[in-house]
This record gives structure tokens, sequence and C-alpha cells, in this order.
């Protein structure tokens, strides 16, 4: 059973930067493909990222973030990170970090393929 928590969100005028992180702890973490996913008031929880466990490190983004944020990982601190340069508004929402059910996975941005979600961190752009 893997614990994910995450920290970093605030509050930042539009054109700037955060860092987010994701502690993992239960897992072997270096087996796991990792995600960032994110959720407006009102709207469904949307993917932003995603991190594979091979060496290479693959990563995928949404066309939405792509070129502004960028994803990474360290193993040996068994966290996963989400740089978010040239923050908009329409970021603002709730981010969470998620694992599948099971290691050694593909890259995925679906939801449902996601078995461990973190508390998530408020991430609030102001115009």
């Amino acid at each position: 059973q893997m614990q994910l928590v995450e920290s970093g969100g605030g509050l930042v005028q539009a054109g700037g930067s955060l860092r987010l992180s994701c502690v993992a702890s239960g897992g072997t973490f270096s087996s796991y493909t990792m995600g960032w996913f994110r959720q407006a008031p009102g709207k469904e929880r949307e993917f932003v990222a995603a991190i594979s466990w091979t060496g290479g490190g693959s990563t995928y983004y949404a066309d939405s973030v792509k070129g502004r944020f960028t994803i990474s990982r360290d193993n040996a601190k068994n966290t996963v990170y989400l740089q978010m340069n040239s923050l908009k508004p329409e970021d603002t929402a709730v981010y969470y970090c998620a694992a599948p059910g099971a290691p050694y996975s593909r890259i995925i941005h679906t939801t449902t393929s996601y078995n461990y979600w973190g508390q998530g961190t408020q991430v609030t752009v102001s115009s």
C-alpha cells in the first residue's frame, strides 16, 4: 500500500513559478510510474504529467502544460516533482500526485488507471 504526500502549493501571480513535491512511502518507488493530476472547482480531475519508472524516465504531458511544466523524480528520495513555470490563472486547481496499482506500468494518463492518490495541494494563480 503506497502513501503519497504532496507539498509546495500556494498563491502565485500569473507568470510566476512553483515546484510541487510528492513523497512516497510503502512501496518500491523506483518501480512505479508516477503521475500528476489537477482538479479545478466544478471540473473533473484531469491529467497533467507522468514519468515512467524506467531508467530514462520518459515523460508525458497534457497539451495545456507542455513547455511550461516539467515532471521529474529522485528515486533516492522517493520523491516526484512538478516544476510549474509561466503559470496562468487557468492553472488554479488542487494538484494530486498518483501511482498506479502495480509497478512497472507504462505511462498512463487516465485517472481510473491510478490507484494511489495523495491528499492534494492547492495552487492558486492570480491575474
